[in-house]
């Protein structure tokens, strides 16, 4: 079995596309072509389906691919901790996060410290960056408001609170101390998805209360609701980690329970003592 094939077909596998696959090998994309067609042929099997847009496991690729990604994530955990020995001058972390705001700070002060590593950051929402860390796709996650459970090493990074997003001008910037949660009752507002985290602990919150704003939008990003806002078609909700410096709008704190969300920094627990995971770990205690 030719170890050279079975690489090149597990990067095009995690990368889905043989460009991302050549760069992450380091050779050409004809020589990443070239591994996969000898493997294709030698045993009689489509692995992968090339269209003009994108490149598609098979059922038989997907199951390779499974065996590919533990065997050479053992490898590569091997690669990790021979590097971290050499004080953490060279290496690679694929970092998630389900959000910029705190996430980049961590990195700046990675690159201080460690400029040799090289970062890999995947953004999502919250459920595709925990998904990502639980598959391995990540080594480390910046998360939001994630329950305990076995195998996932959690350590606590900071809180925010949830705000109200309103056009500059409204008469609620000029609350210094709050708005009251009870004052969003059928206020007309323009949201988050519902699969959102800010927006799960404001209808939380809001169904505490017994406070029923009146949604006049759904909108799938937070430049989404600002642009809204920022329209006045009515008011947004943001957390306090995540305030736009936009002068059109301005964020006021909503005084009420069940208001905060807890945010954390993840990775499996039986990758935890790796040193380049440790040293990303670090970066939190000292914010």
């Amino acid at each position: 079995m030719n170890l050279f094939q079975l690489r090149a077909f597990d990067a095009v596998a995690r990368e889905g596309s043989f460009t991302r696959a050549a760069a992450r090998l380091f050779i050409s994309q004809p020589a990443v072509t070239g591994h996969i067609k000898a493997l294709e042929e030698h045993y009689q099997i489509t692995l992968l389906r090339r269209t003009a847009r994108r490149v598609e496991l098979t059922e038989e690729g997907t199951k390779l691919a499974a065996i590919t990604r533990a065997m050479f994530g053992l490898a590569e955990e091997a690669q990790v901790m021979l590097e971290a020995n050499r004080q953490l001058l060279t290496g690679r972390l694929e970092v998630a996060a389900d959000g910029p705001h705190m996430v980049m700070p961590m990195l700046a002060s990675l690159r201080a410290r460690y400029p040799g590593i090289t970062v890999n950051l995947r953004l999502g929402n919250a459920q595709e960056t925990l998904a990502a860390l639980l598959s391995e796709h990540a080594d480390v996650a910046v998360l939001t408001e994630v329950e305990p459970r076995k195998g996932l090493h959690l350590q606590a990074l900071n809180e925010s609170r949830i705000c109200a997003l309103v056009p500059d001008g409204h008469p609620w910037v000029q609350k210094t101390k709050g708005v009251q949660l009870k004052e969003l009752d059928q206020v007309i507002m323009v949201l988050r998805e519902p699969s959102s985290i800010t927006r799960r602990t404001f209808d939380e919150a809001c169904a505490q209360a017994r406070v029923n704003p009146r949604v006049l939008l759904e909108l799938d990003s937070r430049e989404a609701v600002t642009e809204a806002v920022a329209a006045e078609l009515g008011v947004g909700v943001v957390s306090s980690v995540e305030v736009s410096h936009d002068p059109r709008v301005a964020a006021v704190p909503i005084i009420g329970e069940g208001l905060v969300n807890r945010h954390m920094i993840g990775c499996m627990e039986r990758r935890r003592d790796l040193r380049l995971i440790q040293a990303f770990f670090g970066l939190a205690s000292v914010r």
